[in-house]
């Protein structure tokens, strides 16, 4: 997994954590900056690094959820 040079690797991967434990989260991008407390710019840039890994999808409202490939493949492993 490669990371943009702007993305922290550590809060990525809290944030990745958060979604595993939580198989049914599903978070606006303003829940999620106020659960994770993080500004504006820098969660856009973490959830659009996850939609783009294929880690995170968006729902038709716009809020982000696991992928469902994720969801199935065991994903928790990796």
């Amino acid at each position: 997994m490669t990371f943009p040079v702007s993305i922290d690797r550590e809060l990525v991967t809290r944030i990745r954590m958060e979604f595993m434990e939580m198989p049914g989260l599903c978070l606006s991008e303003r829940q999620a900056r106020r659960l994770w407390n993080i500004e504006e710019a820098t969660c856009a840039r973490i959830l659009a690094h996850l939609v783009e890994e294929r880690f995170l999808t968006r729902s038709r409202d716009g809020a982000y959820l696991r992928s469902r490939s994720t969801r199935l493949h065991g994903a928790d492993a990796a």
